[in-house]
């Protein structure tokens, strides 16, 4: 069996449990090994053999004996008794944006419903709206989940194909052959959702980067090998693939396979206007054939600067590039500090000495605390009492270092009515206070921008988290009147988060631009539950970019009396 297909497997043994009403932690267990496995790098059948599955992280002595029978029979007893108790219909229903386990075990049990598309038919016929704790308003909610199900692609999400990328691109570039190599496409776009992942590669001996390239670890099957392309299939059943071609023609080819469309077809037009043709092989002249080694070469020669690919969407770059007015696009370097960060205080996975000393080691110079307060129903969920326990801990620390600063802040939640999880006097008592929604994201558009402009009006708040709720292909954005959040920002002084997390990146990048236009500022956070969390950076500067923002527009890349100043000059 392949690792997606084992995921695969481990992930609907998680869904079950929960539909049956098993306690959270166990169906999280079997979660978290799904992860793990597909995140491997190597096949999980030679793990098996080697008998090292509890080397996996998260795969205890209970779960490897099931991976362990699987690997062997092909086959799960437990697996197929529980769907013999839950019919794969139901556990599909858990695709559907707002349906949790308890409302598909309630859709199934009460309505006999067995698979997504009863349940859209009973919720046109009006027929969910009876049942114990569902209603008008939750019946149209679902209705719009499955519109919203219906609306998916099979795009991979960036946080998924990114890290594959990059293991990749280390791999081959370690060959004396290989000149250059990058991935191309939508993923050095850095878009949210990317396609296949392609990388392309320089080199005057392919048949040995070929060679390599399928035969690594990751690589489950060949689906295509030529002279100059490959594509194969990984363990985790992501698809890749590899051009190789000469170096004198890499850098045309590069930007050709780089996109977008819409930006390649600009460019082209561009060429045309000055008597050029130009594909991805270079350009020509009445005939004459132009090579570009760089990729700058293709830009150059059009008479306008290089452009980062991040803002390759034809939505103005090629006419500032022209012009020389590009914006120096804010670099991961830039961040001095990450402002939204969880730790074991409330549901992060990290002490506040790790997670700190994690910070410390990326050369920040302070980081914020912000764990979940009490109202969001999170166990060990903070109260003000705890809270100033929690301060204690942090000026301990504190008085460890010279060169790093913990500040205490607190992700308080903004409740259906506007107001805040913490009265004032507790407010003020915090470095730095993040407000955010977590429930009730499909209030209706006037009811929930109410809801956030009222909580940025209130002095003590600095920072509104993930403004717009969305989850990548599970959740879709609120209805969030996004124009008046950014008018209210302005008028406020209050920040705008930038979430890094890859299912997230909210603000998105259209909403980042506008918000550079008119002086908002933004702050770019981790919103880390774990010490690896931290490494989600990256994205959010990414993502950043796409939205043509600069250093000076974020307000974490300052050293931290400027952002305390800042902080405190909100009106």
């Amino acid at each position: 069996m392949k690792n997606k297909e084992v995921a695969d497997i481990l992930y609907e043994i998680a869904d079950m449990l929960e539909i049956k009403g098993e306690i959270i932690y166990k169906a999280m267990a079997y979660r978290r090994a799904a992860d793990n496995i597909l995140s491997l790098g190597r096949d999980i059948n030679d793990i098996w053999r080697e008998g090292k599955l509890r080397e996996i992280p998260g795969v205890g002595k209970g779960i490897a004996e099931r991976l362990d029978e699987l690997l062997e029979k092909g086959r799960l007893e437990y697996y197929e008794s529980l769907r013999e108790e839950i019919p794969p219909g139901v556990v599909a229903m858990l695709s559907i944006p707002t349906v949790g386990p308890k409302t598909a075990k309630l859709l199934w049990e009460r309505l006999g419903l067995m698979s997504v598309s009863e349940v859209e038919r009973a919720a046109k016929e009006g027929k969910l709206r009876d049942l114990p704790g569902l209603g008008v308003k939750s019946e149209k909610n679902i209705l719009e989940g499955i519109q919203a199900l219906h609306r998916r692609t099979k795009r991979i999400p960036l946080g998924t194909a990114w890290p594959v990328a990059k293991e990749i691109v280390m791999a081959l570039e370690s060959l004396p052959e290989v000149e250059k190599i990058s991935a191309a496409g939508s993923l050095r776009r850095m878009k949210v959702t990317i396609g296949d992942i392609d990388i392309l590669v320089a080199s005057k001996k392919p048949e040995v980067v070929m060679d390599c390239f399928v035969r690594l670890p990751s690589v489950s099957e060949v689906s295509l090998r030529g002279p100059t392309k490959a594509s194969v299939i990984l363990h985790n059943g992501l698809q890749v693939d590899l051009r190789v071609l000469e170096p004198s023609r890499y850098g045309s080819l590069l930007q050709y396979f780089t996109g977008s469309k819409t930006h390649n077809i600009a460019l082209r037009e561009v060429a045309l206007d000055m008597g050029l043709s130009l594909s991805e092989y270079g350009f020509k002249r009445d005939g004459e054939e132009i090579l570009c080694p760089e990729e700058e070469d293709v830009y150059h020669i059009l008479g306008m600067d290089w452009i980062p690919p991040e803002l390759r969407e034809n939505r103005g770059e090629i006419e500032a590039a022209k012009q020389g007015r590009l914006p120096k696009l804010v670099e991961l370097s830039d961040i001095k500090g990450d402002l939204h960060v969880h730790t074991t205080w409330s549901d992060g996975a990290g002490s506040l000495a790790e997670i700190a000393e994690e910070a410390r080691s990326r050369g920040y110079q302070y980081l914020v605390i912000a764990d979940h307060t009490k109202s969001l129903g999170i166990t060990k969920g903070l109260s003000p009492e705890r809270l100033r326990e929690q301060r204690e801990e942090i000026e301990r620390l504190n008085r460890r270092w010279e060169d790093f600063r913990i500040l205490q802040g607190a992700e308080v939640e903004i409740k259906a009515d506007g107001t805040l999880d913490f009265p004032d006097e507790v407010l003020s008592e915090l470095d730095v206070v993040i407000a955010s929604i977590h429930s009730g994201l499909r209030q209706e558009r006037e009811k929930i921008t109410s809801r956030i402009t009222s909580a940025m009006h209130n002095p003590h708040v600095d920072i509104i988290g993930h403004p717009l709720g969305r989850i990548v292909g599970q959740r879709e954005a609120s209805a969030l009147d996004v124009d008046e959040l950014l008018r209210v920002a302005v008028d406020t002084g209050t920040v705008i988060e930038v979430n890094a997390i890859p299912e997230r990146l909210d603000l998105d990048d259209a909403h980042i631009r506008r918000a550079i236009e008119i002086g908002v500022k933004l702050a770019i956070s981790s919103d880390a539950h774990s010490i690896s969390g931290l490494g989600v950076m990256e994205y959010g500067v990414a993502n950043a970019r796409r939205g043509w923002a600069e250093a000076e527009d974020i307000v974490n890349t300052r050293p931290l009396g400027e952002l305390l100043r800042l902080l405190k000059g909100k009106q």
